[in-house]
């Protein structure tokens, strides 16, 4: 933070009859909504309040300050205040002058939570636990009932001591948030990561347009199909509930067949030992029933058609540093970063007879239409008129990343030949020349869920886990591959035990040391992984303890997947995935600061995937992943390539 820039803490509590949790701040705005109540500071001056829901006004000092670009703007979770303000006062804010703590505490991987938060640090001003309360009574429509005369809306005068309460809360909440501020003065963030946090900002308010009559009719057909559905599996079981787990194991059960579970893949696997066996076709039937049911939710268009804007794009669709320690992006609202793909080749056909709502000829044409429901859904993201997509992608970015990071040579060298890296690994691994359905072509297989599984550090669990025996390979077979991967990737072994020797060591002594690339350091407290990019990976009040397997492994404190404050442990594979993604995430950020700085506006991104909305044959496919391919100044000599295409819908190409 500049020291020489006035600093504008604000908090504020809001009423809205949208709901914020399911649509979002964009959408929340554009209901009935008020700004009630306006707390605020000046660098370290008295927090003030303004009670806008009972007539005052704000002070022009405090207009000017949120016009003025030379004055920092500070809130916790600053989106939803800026995009309040922006509707408050009728034209959009620019992001550039405002500073989210949130954020920068996410980039010390401390909690998103203010309350969290605050907790975790000790600070001596703490969240009220009484604002949840309030929020309910004052900030959401309220029912209707006898004993409040039929009202809608819960004002100022129908609880003055709880409105004097809301006031002491909003307050508490800039005294917070400020003293949080404070306690990471020592630990500032990269002035580069806050222009990346801006151009998150603008890629939010810019938002990605949705195809409204694709999800309204898919909404349509999808509601049809259940109905068509469990009226089937009622039909054929009997059962009062043929959706209930319970219900249908028992049926299941006393029809001699035993599950262990009703998940997706075990239903499958079921249907498959069913068929093979021939027998009882009412229970092949069922089963194909429960995952055409699993299958034909429609969640993610529900969650289009809620966060849709007037505008007719949806607005908010990702959160800065949501990844904890990494700081990789995250999805919110539709959640677009874990969409099902796409496989069939007439998306086009299939779109249009689901927008005209034949849903009839969809069957008869695809004969699964839950499944092409499924597979539309990337579609339902749309350019506006007189424009185009244009969507690249990295290729392969965590493998490039571990080998430059490692030192890996033969892959380096593999990736700059344009090599399929899968067969080049079961080159490498097997000694023989592999070439994808060619020869020895069938190792190609065997190089892929090695690649997949094996780079940080992982055993015959992880390949498992990334579908080998699915792919074929019997489960004895699993050690071998393993073995034949380390053996062919020393550099990369190698690299796993020095990060976690470095991290080991920087522990017991707090000195400062190299790994290749990456750095090691101690500072209040804290262990922190320097990346190439300089930005560093913070493992807070860490120290070695024994791991579940005996052996003795660095533990630190931080979020778990749960969302809890605990004790984690970490271990050398751990460290490098880390690592690996991380510097995978600020090659893209760069990337699409370039992008950006280029004029071409990005609506959307997915992992390594960037969506681009650019007039119509303004600019090549070619051109962007020019673009993206350019290797930052410190990432000299990584082979970066991307490949991408253009298109009137947003789909896995």
């Amino acid at each position: 933070m500049d020291d020489k820039r006035r600093v504008l803490s604000i908090d504020l509590e809001t009423y809205s009859d949208v709901d914020l949790s399911k649509c979002g701040v964009y959408r929340y705005v554009e209901g009935d909504f008020h700004i009630l109540l306006f707390a605020y500071a000046f660098d370290d001056e008295d927090v003030k309040i303004i009670d806008l829901a009972c007539g005052e006004q704000l002070p022009q000092e405090v207009v000017d300050a949120i016009f003025d670009e030379n004055i920092i703007k500070a809130a916790w979770n600053a989106q939803f205040e800026r995009t309040c303000l922006s509707q408050f006062f009728g034209t959009r804010l620019s992001p550039d002058a405002w500073q989210c703590s949130m954020i920068w505490a996410a980039s010390l991987s401390l909690p998103l939570a203010l309350k969290n938060a605050a907790v975790v640090l000790k600070t001596g001003e703490q969240k009220d636990d009484a604002g949840e309360k309030l929020i309910k009574y004052f900030s959401v429509p309220c029912k209707p009932t006898k004993s409040n005369g039929g009202r809608t809306r819960n004002l100022p005068k129908h609880d003055p001591d709880g409105w004097q309460a809301f006031k002491d809360y909003c307050l508490q909440d800039v005294r917070t948030e400020r003293d949080i501020r404070h306690r990471l003065e020592d630990l500032p963030m990269l002035d580069s990561e806050w222009d990346y946090y801006h151009m998150d900002q603008r890629i939010n308010d810019r938002g990605v347009l949705i195809d409204k009559t694709l999800v309204e009719q898919a909404i349509t057909c999808d509601l049809m199909l259940s109905e068509e559905m469990s009226k089937k599996a009622y039909e054929l079981t009997g059962l009062e509930n043929p959706n209930s787990v319970s219900q249908l194991k028992s049926w299941l059960e006393e029809r001699g067949i035993e599950v262990d579970s009703l998940g997706k893949k075990n239903v499958a696997g079921l249907i498959k030992d069913l068929d093979k066996n021939s027998i009882d076709s009412e229970a092949q039937e069922m089963l194909r029933l429960r995952l055409q049911m699993a299958k034909s939710s429609v969640k993610k268009y529900q969650a289009a058609d809620r966060y849709v804007c007037k505008d007719g794009r949806a607005h908010g669709l990702f959160q800065f540093s949501g990844a904890n320690r990494t700081q990789r992006w995250a999805g919110r609202g539709i959640q677009l970063q874990n969409l099902p793909q796409n496989h069939i080749s007439t998306l086009d056909e299939a779109r249009e007879l689901l927008k005209l709502g034949a849903f009839g000829a969809l069957e008869m044409v695809y004969g699964n239409t839950p499944d092409i429901l499924s597979q539309l859904i990337r579609t339902m993201l749309i350019p506006k008129d007189g424009y185009e997509f244009i969507v690249a992608d990295f290729s392969a970015i965590e493998a490039r990343v571990l080998a430059w990071l490692a030192g890996e040579q033969w892959r380096m060298d593999a990736f700059k030949n344009g090599e399929d890296i899968y067969c080049a690994s079961a080159s490498q691994m097997f000694g023989v020349p592999v070439v994808k359905h060619g020869i020895n072509g069938e190792l190609r297989q065997k190089g892929k869920v090695a690649e997949l599984a094996c780079g940080y550090g992982g055993a015959a669990g992880a390949l498992i886990s990334m579908g080998a025996l699915e792919m074929g390979l019997k489960e004895n077979e699993l050690p071998d591959l393993i073995d034949d991967w380390r053996a062919a990737n020393p550099h990369i072994v190698q690299f796993w035990w020095a990060v976690e020797r470095a991290a080991i060591e920087t522990v017991h002594d707090h000195k400062e040391r190299f790994v290749g690339r990456v750095g090691f350091c101690f500072h209040v407290n804290t262990l922190w992984i320097v990346l190439p990019s300089g930005r560093k990976l913070a493992y807070i009040k860490p120290r070695m303890q024994p791991n579940r397997f005996g052996r003795m492994a660095i533990t630190y404190e931080g979020l778990n997947q749960g969302n809890k404050w605990v004790r984690g442990e970490t271990y050398s594979g751990k460290l490098v995935e880390n690592i690996t993604q991380a510097t995978a995430r600020d090659l893209l950020a760069e990337a699409m600061w370039r992008i950006e700085r280029a004029g071409l506006d990005i609506v959307g991104h997915v992992h390594d995937e960037v969506i681009l909305e650019v007039p119509e044959d303004s600019i090549t496919v070619d051109a962007v992943c020019d673009i993206m391919n350019q290797n930052p100044a410190w990432a000299d000599g990584i082979v970066l390539s991307s490949a991408g295409y253009k298109g009137a819908y947003y789909y896995k190409d």
